[in-house]
């Protein structure tokens, strides 16, 4: 027999667990995988200032007529702009949007260790824009290892070496080093998915006639990375073969410290029986005023020929750059305690001294 069933008989309701509050700051959890190394370093406890763009120099406009030094500069400067000028007129009418513009670095570099003595580099690099030519032509003159560099490169190198290691100046080698001249064109090739440069000129004093391409591109990654990707190759009448590649990753939040690895890969010709030589410097750079950089870090280099990878030094540096005085004028120095097994040098102390002017 069939029961009847209450009119206020409530249905039964199966307990459900209620849900739990989410905090997005704990649960949230890194986007790319390399986010875990800098939160973690900008966790620890810091002693440096924050980060600053404030200015410590008067500006150039205000000094350029206050000393003998700062006027001769400025006579200088704007003799260099009135050249481009008459250049850039020769190739089409000038756009007063785009006028051609000149610039020279004049840099001393002074290295000292306690195993090769004192040992000073003069080095100039030039750069004359001419924009009316379509091509976005440039004369460039020259020390033109300057430009196989990275592009905010933490390390400043000369690579080439000295023809006379215990000579404080070898003035025949600064005259070759420096006496190179090309044309450059750039963005020569129509597309958006890298930058290129193309140079054909003379170097070491028109005794190697050289045509150079430079292909360059920046990616914007997850969590603040950027990377930077360079390829160099050179093919001279006399030195022949050359191929550097540079490549950075970059961790840089605004207002903060950067966290960098850079690393490059060189082969030449000149120096094929070492093979290829290598390099890499992880290291946090800091900015507490304009123009000024405070980096630290640890460099690893070596070679590698066939199938035998070779570590050849390690070791921490330290490097600090600042105008002084005035803002044309830099002096950067740099302190290292690398090893060299080729050499068989156990770690040593390195200093190196930059004195720039820029014109």
């Amino acid at each position: 027999m069939v029961q009847p069933v209450a009119a206020n008989r409530q249905p039964v309701l199966e307990s459900v667990p209620a849900e739990q509050p989410t905090n997005p700051d704990t649960d949230k959890k890194p986007e790319f995988m390399l986010s875990v190394i800098p939160e973690t370093i900008d966790a620890m406890p810091t002693i440096l200032p924050a980060e600053s763009q404030d200015k410590i120099v008067a500006s150039q406009e205000e000094t350029k007529d206050k000393t003998w030094a700062d006027k001769r500069h400025e006579r200088f400067r704007q003799y260099l702009q009135r050249q481009a000028y008459k250049m850039d007129d020769w190739f089409g009418e000038p756009d007063p949007e785009k006028p051609a513009r000149a610039s020279i670095r004049v840099m001393a570099d002074t290295t000292w260790n306690e195993y090769d003595d004192i040992e000073v580099k003069p080095r100039i690099r030039g750069k004359i824009k001419l924009p009316t030519l379509e091509k976005r032509l440039s004369l460039v003159f020259g020390d033109d290892s300057l430009d196989d560099e990275l592009r905010g490169n933490v390390a400043i190198t000369n690579p080439n070496a000295a023809a006379e290691p215990k000579k404080t100046l070898d003035q025949d080698a600064a005259k070759r080093e420096n006496n190179s001249f090309a044309v450059r064109f750039s963005n020569w090739m129509k597309t958006d998915l890298f930058d290129t440069d193309f140079d054909v000129g003379l170097r070491d004093g028109a005794e190697d006639v050289y045509g150079r391409v430079k292909i360059s591109r920046d990616w914007t990654l997850p969590d603040n990375f950027t990377t930077r990707a360079e390829q160099v190759y050179r093919y001279g009448s006399n030195s022949q073969n050359y191929a550097r590649t540079n490549l950075e990753i970059r961790h840089h939040r605004d207002g903060e410290p950067f966290l960098a690895d850079q690393a490059s890969i060189t082969y030449a010709d000149e120096d094929k029986d070492v093979g290829v030589r290598w390099e890499n410097r992880l290291f946090r750079q800091h900015s507490f005023f304009h123009d000024n950089t405070f980096s630290y870090g640890l460099y690893t280099g070596g070679r590698a020929k066939d199938k035998d990878f070779h570590l050849n030094g390690y070791g921490p540096f330290v490097s600090w750059r600042q105008p002084f005085l005035r803002e044309w004028f830099y002096v950067q120095t740099d302190v290292n305690y690398y090893n060299d097994e080729d050499l068989n040098r156990d770690h040593y102390l390195s200093t190196f001294l930059r004195l720039e002017a820029v014109f």
